[in-house]
C-alpha cells in the first residue's frame, strides 16, 4: 500500500515538473493556450467561490439522475433477469435503446421539458439507467441455479426471493454497472452544461473559452478532474465495503 501511494506521487510529481518546464520554465508551449501551473493554482484560489457553486450545482443534477437510475434500474434489473420469460420479451428493446448515446436526446429534452434542469437529470438518467440494468439482469443471471431453487424449495415470497436472494447474488455485477453509470453520467453532466447551463462545472470550462481565457479553462478542467476522482474514490471504498464478505474468513 506504501509503495503504491509512493508510485502515485512520483508519477503526479513528474507530470507536474513536465508542466513547469513546458510552460513557466523554457516556455516551449504558447503561454495563451498553455498556462504555467502558477497560473492556474492563482486561479483555483481566486475563483474558489464559482468553483463552490458549480462544484454543489453540478453535485445536485448528478445525484438526481443517479438515484433516479438506481430506484428504476435495479428493480426492473431483477424482475428481468429472474423472469426469463419478461426477459425474452424485453431483451429486443434493450438491444435497441441500450447502444443508443444518450446526448442524441439533449434537443428533444429541452424542447420538451419544461425547465434545463429537468432536461439534464432525464439525460444523466437515461445514460446511467442502461449499464445498471444491463449488468443487474447479466447479475441475476449469473446468480447459481441451485440457489434459486433451494429458495422456492423453502417457499420464500417473491420480496423475499428478490431482496435476499437475487440481490446480493447479483450485487458485484450491479456495482461493476455502478462505475460505468457513474463516469457515463458525469461525461453526460458536463456536456449538458455546456449547451445550455448557466451554473456548474461544464459550464464554468464553456463560459470561458468562449472568452478565450485559457488559463480558466484548464483551471476548469483540473477541478473537474479532481471531483471525478474523487467520486470514483469514494465509490471504491462503498464497493469494497458492499463486496467485503468476497473477502472475509
Amino acid at each position: 500500500m506504501m509503495q503504491k501511494t509512493i508510485d502515485r506521487l512520483l508519477i503526479f510529481l513528474s507530470i507536474f515538473l513536465i508542466w513547469e518546464l513546458c510552460t513557466h520554465t523554457f516556455s516551449i508551449l504558447d503561454p495563451f493556450l498553455f498556462p504555467s501551473p502558477e497560473k492556474v493554482a492563482q486561479l483555483l484560489v481566486e475563483d474558489s467561490e464559482v468553483f463552490r457553486k458549480s462544484f454543489t450545482s453540478s453535485i445536485y443534477l448528478l445525484t438526481s439522475g443517479l438515484i433516479l437510475a438506481l430506484l428504476t434500474a435495479i428493480p426492473l434489473g431483477l424482475l428481468v433477469g429472474w423472469q426469463r420469460r419478461l426477459h425474452q420479451a424485453v431483451e429486443p428493446l434493450t438491444n435497441l435503446l441500450g447502444p443508443i448515446p444518450p446526448i442524441v436526446y439533449i434537443p428533444y429534452t429541452i424542447a420538451l421539458l419544461p425547465t434545463f434542469t429537468l432536461s439534464s437529470i432525464f439525460v444523466i438518467f437515461i445514460g446511467a439507467f442502461w449499464p445498471l440494468f444491463i449488468n443487474t439482469v447479466a447479475g441475476v443471471q449469473a446468480v447459481e441455479k441451485g440457489l434459486i431453487d433451494s429458495a422456492r424449495t423453502l417457499g420464500v415470497s417473491r420480496w423475499t426471493m428478490l431482496t435476499r436472494v437475487l440481490l446480493p447474488g447479483a450485487l458485484p455485477h450491479i456495482l461493476s454497472g455502478g462505475s460505468i453509470s457513474l463516469v457515463l453520467a458525469f461525461i453526460l453532466l458536463t456536456a449538458a452544461e455546456m449547451i445550455g447551463a448557466t451554473s456548474g462545472l461544464g459550464w464554468y470550462v464553456k463560459y470561458f473559452s468562449d472568452f478565450a481565457d485559457y488559463p480558466r479553462v484548464v483551471a476548469g478542467i483540473l477541478v473537474i478532474g479532481i471531483v471525478v476522482l474523487l467520486l470514483m474514490t469514494v465509490y471504491r471504498q462503498v464497493s469494497s465495503y458492499l463486496l467485503r464478505w468476497r473477502t472475509s474468513g
